[in-house]
Protein backbone atom coordinates (compact mmCIF):
# COMPACT_ATOMS: atom_id res chain seq x y z
CA UNK A 1 0.00 0.00 0.00
CA UNK A 2 1.20 3.58 -0.84
CA UNK A 3 -0.23 6.19 1.43
CA UNK A 4 0.86 10.08 0.62
CA UNK A 5 0.83 12.83 3.24
CA UNK A 6 2.26 16.50 2.28
CA UNK A 7 1.34 16.23 -1.56
CA UNK A 8 2.61 19.75 -2.16
CA UNK A 9 5.80 19.38 0.12
CA UNK A 10 6.48 16.00 -2.20
CA UNK A 11 5.90 17.67 -5.10
CA UNK A 12 8.54 20.88 -4.29
CA UNK A 13 10.73 18.54 -3.68
CA UNK A 14 10.62 16.30 -6.76
CA UNK A 15 10.91 19.41 -8.55
CA UNK A 16 13.59 21.08 -6.49
CA UNK A 17 16.88 22.02 -8.43
CA UNK A 18 19.97 20.32 -7.12
CA UNK A 19 23.18 19.78 -8.40
CA UNK A 20 25.63 16.80 -8.94
CA UNK A 21 29.17 16.94 -10.58
CA UNK A 22 28.13 18.54 -13.95
CA UNK A 23 24.54 18.23 -14.07
CA UNK A 24 21.24 19.62 -12.40
CA UNK A 25 18.77 17.62 -11.01
CA UNK A 26 15.28 18.13 -11.25
CA UNK A 27 12.27 15.80 -10.76
CA UNK A 28 12.10 12.05 -10.12
CA UNK A 29 10.57 10.41 -12.65
CA UNK A 30 10.42 6.83 -11.22
CA UNK A 31 11.54 5.03 -7.82
CA UNK A 32 13.09 1.27 -7.93
CA UNK A 33 14.84 -0.63 -5.24
CA UNK A 34 18.13 1.31 -4.29
CA UNK A 35 16.97 4.89 -4.56
CA UNK A 36 15.05 6.54 -7.21
CA UNK A 37 15.27 8.18 -11.09
CA UNK A 38 15.84 12.14 -11.67
CA UNK A 39 15.81 14.28 -14.81
CA UNK A 40 18.64 16.19 -15.04
CA UNK A 41 20.27 18.59 -17.74
CA UNK A 42 24.42 18.24 -18.42
CA UNK A 43 25.46 21.53 -17.37
CA UNK A 44 28.11 22.31 -20.44
CA UNK A 45 25.75 21.29 -23.15
CA UNK A 46 22.59 21.99 -21.57
CA UNK A 47 21.45 18.48 -23.03
CA UNK A 48 18.84 16.19 -21.04
CA UNK A 49 20.38 13.12 -19.12
CA UNK A 50 18.60 10.47 -16.72
CA UNK A 51 20.22 10.21 -13.45
CA UNK A 52 19.91 7.12 -11.34
CA UNK A 53 20.14 7.77 -8.26
CA UNK A 54 21.09 4.52 -6.00
CA UNK A 55 21.49 5.05 -2.21
CA UNK A 56 24.50 2.82 -0.77
CA UNK A 57 22.63 1.97 2.63
CA UNK A 58 20.22 0.27 1.04
CA UNK A 59 22.40 -1.80 -1.11
CA UNK A 60 23.96 -4.25 2.36
CA UNK A 61 23.51 -7.62 1.14
CA UNK A 62 26.29 -9.06 -0.41
CA UNK A 63 24.21 -10.41 -3.51
CA UNK A 64 22.53 -6.68 -3.79
CA UNK A 65 26.32 -5.30 -3.93
CA UNK A 66 27.27 -7.58 -6.64
CA UNK A 67 24.20 -7.48 -8.52
CA UNK A 68 24.51 -3.38 -8.35
CA UNK A 69 28.41 -3.86 -9.59
CA UNK A 70 27.35 -6.02 -12.94
CA UNK A 71 24.45 -3.72 -13.62
CA UNK A 72 27.39 -1.08 -14.03
CA UNK A 73 30.08 -3.11 -15.69
CA UNK A 74 27.41 -4.45 -18.07
CA UNK A 75 26.53 -0.95 -18.67
CA UNK A 76 29.68 -0.08 -19.72
CA UNK A 77 30.43 -3.11 -21.86
CA UNK A 78 27.34 -2.56 -24.20
CA UNK A 79 26.92 -0.20 -27.29
CA UNK A 80 24.29 -0.08 -29.74
CA UNK A 81 21.62 3.25 -31.12
CA UNK A 82 18.71 0.29 -29.18
CA UNK A 83 20.45 0.02 -26.06
CA UNK A 84 20.38 2.86 -23.36
CA UNK A 85 23.76 4.64 -23.27
CA UNK A 86 25.72 5.15 -19.77
CA UNK A 87 27.28 8.31 -20.15
CA UNK A 88 29.06 8.81 -16.25
CA UNK A 89 29.29 6.89 -12.76
CA UNK A 90 29.73 9.28 -10.52
CA UNK A 91 29.99 8.02 -6.55
CA UNK A 92 29.71 10.26 -3.85
CA UNK A 93 30.14 8.76 -0.05
CA UNK A 94 26.38 8.25 0.31
CA UNK A 95 25.06 7.66 -3.45
CA UNK A 96 25.88 6.18 -6.90
CA UNK A 97 24.46 8.54 -9.96
CA UNK A 98 23.93 6.76 -12.69
CA UNK A 99 24.24 9.08 -15.77
CA UNK A 100 22.29 7.79 -18.69
CA UNK A 101 20.66 9.25 -21.89
CA UNK A 102 17.78 10.84 -21.59
CA UNK A 103 14.34 8.87 -23.92
CA UNK A 104 12.11 11.12 -24.76
CA UNK A 105 8.82 9.38 -24.89
CA UNK A 106 7.30 6.28 -22.77
CA UNK A 107 7.53 2.46 -22.20
CA UNK A 108 6.33 0.40 -24.61
CA UNK A 109 3.98 -0.96 -22.22
CA UNK A 110 2.06 2.40 -22.54
CA UNK A 111 2.40 2.43 -25.88
CA UNK A 112 0.43 -0.67 -26.71
CA UNK A 113 -2.17 0.44 -23.97
CA UNK A 114 -3.08 3.23 -25.69
CA UNK A 115 -3.54 1.66 -28.88
CA UNK A 116 -4.81 -1.76 -27.61
CA UNK A 117 -3.00 -3.65 -30.14
CA UNK A 118 -0.71 -2.86 -32.64
CA UNK A 119 -0.97 -3.25 -36.60
CA UNK A 120 1.23 -6.21 -37.48
CA UNK A 121 3.56 -3.56 -39.64
CA UNK A 122 4.03 -1.26 -36.76
CA UNK A 123 4.49 -4.19 -34.57
CA UNK A 124 7.16 -5.49 -36.94
CA UNK A 125 8.81 -2.11 -37.45
CA UNK A 126 9.08 -2.04 -33.11
CA UNK A 127 9.87 -6.37 -32.85
CA UNK A 128 13.14 -5.74 -34.93
CA UNK A 129 14.26 -3.01 -32.92
CA UNK A 130 14.00 -5.11 -29.57
CA UNK A 131 15.51 -7.85 -31.93
CA UNK A 132 18.22 -5.64 -32.53
CA UNK A 133 18.91 -4.88 -29.04
CA UNK A 134 18.17 -8.06 -27.58
CA UNK A 135 20.90 -9.69 -29.96
CA UNK A 136 23.33 -7.00 -29.70
CA UNK A 137 23.78 -8.01 -26.13
CA UNK A 138 23.60 -11.57 -26.90
CA UNK A 139 26.60 -10.74 -29.22
CA UNK A 140 28.61 -9.23 -26.59
CA UNK A 141 27.78 -11.75 -23.94
CA UNK A 142 25.28 -10.31 -22.11
CA UNK A 143 21.74 -11.93 -21.55
CA UNK A 144 19.51 -9.46 -20.28
CA UNK A 145 16.92 -11.65 -18.19
CA UNK A 146 14.04 -9.10 -17.58
CA UNK A 147 12.82 -8.72 -21.36
CA UNK A 148 8.94 -6.73 -21.03
CA UNK A 149 7.84 -4.23 -22.80
CA UNK A 150 8.04 -2.18 -19.41
CA UNK A 151 11.80 -2.25 -20.22
CA UNK A 152 11.34 -0.74 -23.56
CA UNK A 153 11.49 2.88 -24.12
CA UNK A 154 10.01 4.24 -27.59
CA UNK A 155 10.02 7.85 -28.91
CA UNK A 156 7.10 9.67 -30.92
CA UNK A 157 9.08 8.06 -34.23
CA UNK A 158 8.76 4.39 -33.07
CA UNK A 159 12.85 4.51 -32.11
CA UNK A 160 12.79 2.23 -29.64
CA UNK A 161 16.06 1.54 -26.84
CA UNK A 162 16.21 -1.43 -24.05
CA UNK A 163 16.50 -0.59 -20.74
CA UNK A 164 16.95 -2.01 -16.71
CA UNK A 165 19.74 -4.46 -16.65
CA UNK A 166 19.29 -4.95 -13.04
CA UNK A 167 19.03 -8.49 -13.34
CA UNK A 168 21.40 -9.48 -16.66
CA UNK A 169 24.32 -11.39 -16.60
CA UNK A 170 27.34 -12.01 -18.79
CA UNK A 171 27.96 -15.55 -20.25
CA UNK A 172 30.16 -17.05 -23.23
CA UNK A 173 28.34 -19.87 -23.54
CA UNK A 174 27.63 -21.91 -20.07
CA UNK A 175 24.53 -22.80 -18.36
CA UNK A 176 22.85 -20.06 -16.02
CA UNK A 177 21.12 -21.17 -12.83
CA UNK A 178 19.30 -18.46 -11.30
CA UNK A 179 15.57 -17.65 -11.78
CA UNK A 180 14.43 -13.96 -12.26
CA UNK A 181 12.63 -11.28 -14.32
CA UNK A 182 8.70 -11.52 -14.16
CA UNK A 183 6.94 -14.68 -14.35
CA UNK A 184 4.57 -13.88 -16.80
CA UNK A 185 7.66 -13.83 -19.36
CA UNK A 186 9.82 -16.10 -17.72
CA UNK A 187 10.78 -19.28 -19.83
CA UNK A 188 9.47 -22.69 -18.88
CA UNK A 189 12.77 -24.02 -17.98
CA UNK A 190 13.69 -21.17 -15.11
CA UNK A 191 10.22 -21.63 -14.15
CA UNK A 192 10.86 -25.30 -13.40
CA UNK A 193 14.45 -24.46 -11.95
CA UNK A 194 16.69 -26.21 -14.24
CA UNK A 195 20.14 -24.82 -15.78
CA UNK A 196 18.88 -22.72 -18.93
CA UNK A 197 20.52 -21.24 -22.16
CA UNK A 198 20.72 -17.63 -21.54
CA UNK A 199 20.01 -16.58 -25.21
CA UNK A 200 17.54 -19.10 -25.51
CA UNK A 201 15.50 -17.81 -22.08
CA UNK A 202 15.31 -14.25 -23.36
CA UNK A 203 13.88 -15.24 -26.79
CA UNK A 204 11.44 -16.78 -24.90
CA UNK A 205 10.52 -13.46 -23.37
CA UNK A 206 10.49 -11.66 -26.80
CA UNK A 207 8.22 -14.04 -27.86
CA UNK A 208 5.92 -12.86 -24.72
CA UNK A 209 6.59 -9.25 -25.31
CA UNK A 210 5.67 -10.08 -29.40
CA UNK A 211 2.44 -11.63 -28.30
CA UNK A 212 1.56 -8.73 -26.64
CA UNK A 213 1.93 -6.59 -28.31
CA UNK A 214 0.17 -7.61 -31.71
CA UNK A 215 -2.81 -9.27 -29.25
CA UNK A 216 -3.16 -6.56 -26.54
CA UNK A 217 -2.87 -8.92 -24.01
CA UNK A 218 -0.12 -11.94 -22.50
CA UNK A 219 -0.67 -15.40 -23.46
CA UNK A 220 0.12 -16.66 -19.95
CA UNK A 221 -1.79 -14.74 -17.20
CA UNK A 222 -3.53 -16.04 -14.26
CA UNK A 223 -4.17 -14.48 -10.49
CA UNK A 224 -3.52 -18.33 -9.11
CA UNK A 225 0.11 -18.48 -9.11
CA UNK A 226 0.69 -22.79 -9.61
CA UNK A 227 -1.61 -22.30 -12.57
CA UNK A 228 0.10 -19.55 -14.34
CA UNK A 229 3.30 -21.36 -13.74
CA UNK A 230 1.54 -24.76 -15.28
CA UNK A 231 0.48 -22.88 -18.42
CA UNK A 232 4.12 -21.61 -18.80
CA UNK A 233 5.30 -25.72 -18.65
CA UNK A 234 2.51 -26.98 -20.35
CA UNK A 235 3.14 -23.92 -23.15
CA UNK A 236 -0.83 -23.38 -23.27
CA UNK A 237 -2.25 -20.49 -24.77
CA UNK A 238 -4.73 -19.26 -27.52
CA UNK A 239 -3.69 -17.27 -30.50
CA UNK A 240 -6.28 -15.01 -31.93
CA UNK A 241 -7.91 -15.42 -35.46
CA UNK A 242 -7.19 -11.93 -36.33
CA UNK A 243 -3.40 -12.59 -36.68
CA UNK A 244 -2.24 -13.41 -39.81
CA UNK A 245 -0.22 -16.88 -40.38
CA UNK A 246 3.22 -15.70 -40.69
CA UNK A 247 2.81 -14.57 -37.66
CA UNK A 248 1.26 -16.87 -35.85
CA UNK A 249 4.26 -19.32 -36.86
CA UNK A 250 6.87 -16.85 -35.65
CA UNK A 251 5.01 -16.97 -32.09
CA UNK A 252 4.76 -20.47 -32.14
CA UNK A 253 8.39 -20.50 -33.03
CA UNK A 254 9.41 -18.44 -30.43
CA UNK A 255 6.81 -20.33 -27.36
CA UNK A 256 8.37 -23.46 -27.64
CA UNK A 257 8.34 -25.16 -24.39
CA UNK A 258 11.49 -27.36 -25.11
CA UNK A 259 14.49 -25.15 -25.80
CA UNK A 260 16.57 -27.06 -28.18
CA UNK A 261 13.66 -26.89 -30.42
CA UNK A 262 12.68 -23.00 -29.88
CA UNK A 263 13.70 -20.61 -32.27
CA UNK A 264 17.20 -19.07 -32.48
CA UNK A 265 17.91 -15.85 -33.42
CA UNK A 266 19.23 -16.89 -37.08
CA UNK A 267 15.54 -18.76 -37.22
CA UNK A 268 14.03 -15.46 -36.56
CA UNK A 269 15.99 -13.76 -38.93
CA UNK A 270 14.95 -15.39 -41.75
CA UNK A 271 11.62 -15.97 -40.86
CA UNK A 272 9.00 -15.01 -43.79
CA UNK A 273 7.09 -11.87 -40.61
CA UNK A 274 10.17 -10.85 -39.46
CA UNK A 275 11.39 -10.17 -43.20
CA UNK A 276 8.17 -9.02 -45.15
CA UNK A 277 6.06 -7.52 -42.28
CA UNK A 278 7.75 -4.03 -43.44
CA UNK A 279 9.30 -3.19 -46.33
CA UNK A 280 12.66 -1.66 -44.68
CA UNK A 281 15.83 -4.59 -45.83
CA UNK A 282 16.44 -6.36 -42.38
CA UNK A 283 19.42 -5.24 -40.49
CA UNK A 284 22.28 -7.58 -39.96
CA UNK A 285 22.31 -9.81 -36.75
CA UNK A 286 25.22 -9.32 -34.69
CA UNK A 287 25.44 -12.35 -33.19
CA UNK A 288 26.28 -13.85 -36.94
CA UNK A 289 28.27 -10.72 -38.34
CA UNK A 290 31.77 -10.10 -36.74
CA UNK A 291 32.57 -6.82 -38.74
CA UNK A 292 29.28 -5.69 -38.03
CA UNK A 293 29.81 -6.39 -34.17
CA UNK A 294 33.02 -4.65 -34.54
CA UNK A 295 31.93 -1.78 -36.07
CA UNK A 296 29.03 -1.14 -33.52
CA UNK A 297 31.30 -1.46 -30.74
CA UNK A 298 33.42 1.39 -32.57
CA UNK A 299 32.90 5.17 -31.75
CA UNK A 300 33.36 7.25 -34.48
CA UNK A 301 35.23 10.47 -33.44
CA UNK A 302 33.55 13.60 -35.00
CA UNK A 303 35.76 16.37 -35.77
CA UNK A 304 33.22 18.61 -35.37
CA UNK A 305 32.32 17.33 -31.66
CA UNK A 306 36.20 17.51 -30.88
CA UNK A 307 36.45 21.12 -32.19
CA UNK A 308 33.76 22.25 -29.72
CA UNK A 309 35.34 20.47 -26.88
CA UNK A 310 38.57 22.21 -27.47
CA UNK A 311 37.28 25.26 -27.61
CA UNK A 312 36.13 24.67 -23.58
CA UNK A 313 38.93 23.47 -22.29
CA UNK A 314 39.31 19.61 -23.26
CA UNK A 315 42.45 18.02 -24.85
CA UNK A 316 41.30 16.70 -28.08
CA UNK A 317 44.08 13.75 -27.15
CA UNK A 318 42.58 13.31 -24.08
CA UNK A 319 39.27 12.57 -25.43
CA UNK A 320 40.09 10.36 -27.97
CA UNK A 321 42.05 8.37 -25.61
CA UNK A 322 38.98 8.31 -23.31
CA UNK A 323 36.88 7.08 -26.30
CA UNK A 324 39.44 4.16 -27.14
CA UNK A 325 39.55 3.05 -23.51
CA UNK A 326 35.71 3.08 -23.85
CA UNK A 327 35.72 5.22 -20.48
CA UNK A 328 32.36 6.64 -18.78
CA UNK A 329 33.80 9.99 -17.20
CA UNK A 330 33.03 13.56 -17.96
CA UNK A 331 34.80 14.24 -20.88
CA UNK A 332 33.19 10.81 -22.55
CA UNK A 333 30.04 12.24 -21.57
CA UNK A 334 30.57 15.48 -23.00
CA UNK A 335 31.60 14.06 -26.15
CA UNK A 336 28.12 11.77 -26.62
CA UNK A 337 25.94 14.78 -25.18
CA UNK A 338 27.44 16.65 -27.96
CA UNK A 339 26.91 14.08 -30.68
CA UNK A 340 23.41 13.87 -29.58
CA UNK A 341 22.65 17.87 -29.76
CA UNK A 342 23.92 17.93 -33.12
CA UNK A 343 24.29 21.70 -33.74
CA UNK A 344 27.79 24.00 -34.36
CA UNK A 345 26.39 26.36 -31.69
CA UNK A 346 29.37 27.68 -29.18
CA UNK A 347 29.07 26.28 -25.68
CA UNK A 348 27.01 28.34 -23.20
CA UNK A 349 27.62 26.93 -19.62
CA UNK A 350 24.22 26.92 -17.28
CA UNK A 351 24.89 28.36 -13.68
CA UNK A 352 24.83 25.67 -10.78
CA UNK A 353 21.97 26.95 -8.20
CA UNK A 354 22.88 28.64 -5.27
CA UNK A 355 23.30 26.04 -1.87
CA UNK A 356 20.21 26.51 -0.16
CA UNK A 357 20.30 29.07 2.89
CA UNK A 358 20.59 27.67 6.78
CA UNK A 359 21.09 23.70 7.69
CA UNK A 360 18.76 20.81 5.43
CA UNK A 361 15.78 19.56 6.96
CA UNK A 362 16.66 16.51 8.79
CA UNK A 363 14.02 13.93 7.80
CA UNK A 364 15.25 10.91 8.47
CA UNK A 365 18.85 12.17 7.73
CA UNK A 366 18.77 11.35 4.17
CA UNK A 367 20.46 14.32 1.88
CA UNK A 368 18.53 15.41 -1.39
CA UNK A 369 17.78 12.46 -3.67
CA UNK A 370 18.14 10.11 -1.23
CA UNK A 371 14.31 8.98 -1.20
CA UNK A 372 11.66 10.95 -2.25
CA UNK A 373 7.57 9.98 -2.86
CA UNK A 374 7.00 8.58 -6.04
CA UNK A 375 5.75 10.30 -9.27
CA UNK A 376 2.04 10.63 -8.88
CA UNK A 377 1.33 8.32 -11.30
CA UNK A 378 2.67 5.76 -9.24
CA UNK A 379 -0.01 6.46 -6.76
CA UNK A 380 -3.21 7.50 -7.87
CA UNK A 381 -6.14 5.10 -7.12
CA UNK A 382 -7.20 3.35 -10.10
CA UNK A 383 -10.51 1.56 -11.07
CA UNK A 384 -9.42 -2.59 -11.35
CA UNK A 385 -8.04 -3.57 -15.00
CA UNK A 386 -10.60 -5.38 -16.66
CA UNK A 387 -9.18 -9.16 -16.65
CA UNK A 388 -7.82 -10.24 -20.03
CA UNK A 389 -7.17 -6.70 -21.13
CA UNK A 390 -3.35 -5.09 -21.70
CA UNK A 391 -4.28 -3.06 -18.82
CA UNK A 392 -4.11 -5.84 -16.67
CA UNK A 393 -0.97 -7.30 -17.68
CA UNK A 394 1.32 -5.27 -15.28
CA UNK A 395 -0.63 -6.05 -12.75
CA UNK A 396 -0.73 -9.55 -12.80
CA UNK A 397 2.76 -9.76 -13.57
CA UNK A 398 3.27 -7.92 -10.16
CA UNK A 399 0.78 -10.11 -8.51
CA UNK A 400 2.91 -13.29 -9.82
CA UNK A 401 6.09 -11.66 -9.30
CA UNK A 402 4.84 -11.29 -5.33
CA UNK A 403 3.79 -14.27 -4.83
CA UNK A 404 6.82 -16.15 -6.84
CA UNK A 405 9.69 -15.78 -4.18
CA UNK A 406 11.67 -18.48 -5.83
CA UNK A 407 11.73 -16.08 -9.14
CA UNK A 408 13.18 -13.24 -7.08
CA UNK A 409 16.69 -14.45 -6.62
CA UNK A 410 19.48 -12.43 -7.70
CA UNK A 411 22.09 -14.45 -6.74
CA UNK A 412 24.46 -16.02 -9.07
Amino acid sequence: MVTVSGGRKAKAEREQTTSIGNYLLSKTIGEGTFGKVKVGVHILTGERVAVKVLEKDRIVDKGDVKRVSREIQILKHIQHPNLIHLLEVIEKPRHLYLVTEHIAGGELFDYIVRNGRLAEDVGCRLFRQIMLAVDACHAMNVIHRDLKPENMMVDDALNLKLIDFGLSNTSEGELLATACGSPCYAAPEMIAGKRYNGPLADIWSLGVCLFAMLCGFLPFEDANTPALYRSILNGEYTLPDFLSDDAKALIRGMLTVDPTQRFTTKAIYSHPWFVKAIREPVPPALTMNVDALRDALTTKIDPRVLQLMEQVGFSREQVEADIRARKRNHCTATFFLLVRRKSDAPLKPMRKPAPPAGPKPAAGGKEEGAAGAKPAAQVKQAKPPAPGSMAAMRAAAAAAAAAAEALSLIHI
